[in-house]
């Protein structure tokens, strides 16, 4: 075993700024260098998530304003990008020439993505806003609903917005990524009529194993494949199965084998979503509590009887295909 691995979802950012407001500096080389290592993360995708003002992660730690996603954003933006001017371990990248540069050089390579796109609002330039910014990847929502579409938590019925589909056609014009991790059902189906490409799930499992909104439908599942896109393995506990018991890296591997089952393998990618910085209640699966157990979980591929191709797929390969055909 040893495969490089593209995490196509993180949440580092939002610790990143909340230790930096707090005076630290080089967070990422004091709390989590070293577990991405031992994990053999080369690469992040790492999420601007700022628009969710009533999570206990963010009172008294960012924008006063909670309905203020712009300025939040703007934040988190300001804190990420001084972060990784200081680093010598991370470089930021658009492209996944760039990528594989600061790979060559031994970075970790990182990504930027909208997490919702709260902060878009019905500004018919909101896309290109993000775009200017360095994002290259983008949910039109987080879980709730705003002027773009519904999220996993918002209306059922409600499918994107007028505006919504402008930001989907500007999205595809510019060669972003859309990412349907957070929509709802409705929106899902939305999104991927307009798509004219590969479109990603970052962070979902499969709902045939654990039946949640955030997770995907079989059918769901081969729509992402129709696309040319990937579905990213979560490792967060609630996602993975309805019993605490079976919260666990296994279990996950049989998500990631029902996904290759459904879709075929090179449609599967990881995105693991660690949050276990935000506290109680945002644990991973047994096993996968942050990256260091990912060369674990992989393992459990093999015992699935995965091929080394399939398995380096997963890992990294599948997901860097999509941004190599969508960003160059």
């Amino acid at each position: 075993m040893g495969e490089r691995v593209f995490d196509g979802h993180s949440d580092l950012l939002c610790d990143v700024a909340r230790r930096r407001l707090a005076g630290e500096r080089q967070v990422l080389e004091t709390h989590h260098l070293d577990t991405l290592r031992r994990g053999g993360v080369e690469g992040l995708v790492l999420a601007l998530w700022a628009s969710a003002p009533g999570e206990t992660f963010w009172r008294g730690t960012l924008w006063a304003d909670p309905a203020d996603f712009r300025g939040r954003t703007e934040q988190l933006l300001r804190h990420g990008r001084a972060e990784l001017a200081e680093s010598k371990h991370f470089r930021p990248v658009r492209t996944v020439a760039e990528a594989e540069a600061a790979r060559s050089a031994g970075q970790i390579y990182a990504f930027l993505a909208a997490e919702g796109m709260a902060a878009a609002g019905e500004d018919p330039d909101g896309v290109d806003w993000y775009y200017e910014q360095g994002v290259r990847l983008g949910m039109l929502t987080w879980n709730e609903t705003n002027a773009l579409a519904a999220g996993a938590g918002g209306d059922p019925s409600a499918g994107l917005t007028a505006a919504g589909r402008r930001a989907v056609r500007r999205m595809g014009e510019l060669g972003m990524v859309i990412d349907v991790s957070h929509l709802n059902e409705r929106g899902f189906w939305d999104v991927t009529d307009l798509a004219d490409g590969p479109v990603i799930a970052s962070h979902s499992n499969c709902r045939a194993l654990c039946d949640v909104p955030r997770n995907l439908s079989d059918d769901q599942l081969r729509r992402l494949r129709d696309t040319g896109g990937v579905a990213g393995l979560n490792a967060f506990h609630g996602f993975v199965h309805a019993d605490r018991a079976r919260q666990t890296a296994w279990t996950l591997a049989l998500h990631a084998a029902h996904m290759a089952e459904v879709m075929g393998a090179e449609h599967v990618a990881c995105g693991f979503d660690f949050c276990f910085f935000m506290g109680s209640g945002n644990e991973g699966a047994a096993g996968l509590e942050d990256a260091a157990g990912v060369p674990a979980f992989l393992r459990c591929l093999e015992r699935l009887g995965m091929s080394e191709r399939e398995r380096a797929g997963i890992a990294r390969d599948n997901l860097l295909r999509v941004l190599r055909q969508r960003l160059g």
